[in-house]
């Protein structure tokens, strides 16, 4: 027979265990939608890049990544707290070191080009920003590709 304490007991287990269960299940939701985010600047990138391969115009690469995709994250933003950040860096060769940087009239077929994008994730459930000390995840993503030709009088450059 079950006594008044112990149905009381049980109550408070579940409840911590409830607790406990509904922290890992949020931290999972958060972790999962940031990560999409991720995905989403990460194509973005190498959409950019591969774009910026074919026709190296520094404007051109910047549009057709903002172009790439408006959820969940919308990339023609430029300002405010849901901005998304947009770089193009061209590199002698291949390399991403930064001393091997170049400007855009100096590149060549066989240079490379480095597409980075960059956003801050607001995280949404209050009680993980208490634990990580921030109320975003800033997430980052790049591809490099090497340019393939310099002639941007090309009809997909116009």
């Amino acid at each position: 027979m079950i006594t008044q304490t112990e149905r009381g007991q049980s109550i408070v287990e579940l409840a911590i265990s409830l607790t406990v269960i509904l922290f890992l299940l949020a931290g999972a939701v958060e972790f999962g939608i940031a990560f999409f985010q991720f995905i989403q600047l990460r194509d973005a990138a190498q959409e950019g890049a591969l774009y910026g391969s074919i026709c190296p115009v520094e404007s051109k690469i910047i549009d057709r990544v903002r172009n790439a995709s408006n959820s969940p994250v919308d990339l023609s933003v430029t300002s405010g707290p849901e901005a998304v950040g947009v770089t193009v860096t061209w590199y002698n060769g291949t390399s991403v070191n930064p001393a091997d940087q170049i400007s855009s009239a100096d590149i060549e077929a066989g240079d490379g080009v480095k597409v980075e994008v960059t956003y801050n994730h607001r995280i949404f459930m209050p009680f993980i920003s208490a634990f990580i000390g921030s109320n975003t995840i800033p997430l980052r993503a790049s591809v490099t590709d090497t340019i393939l030709d310099t002639n941007t009088s090309k009809p997909i450059c116009q």
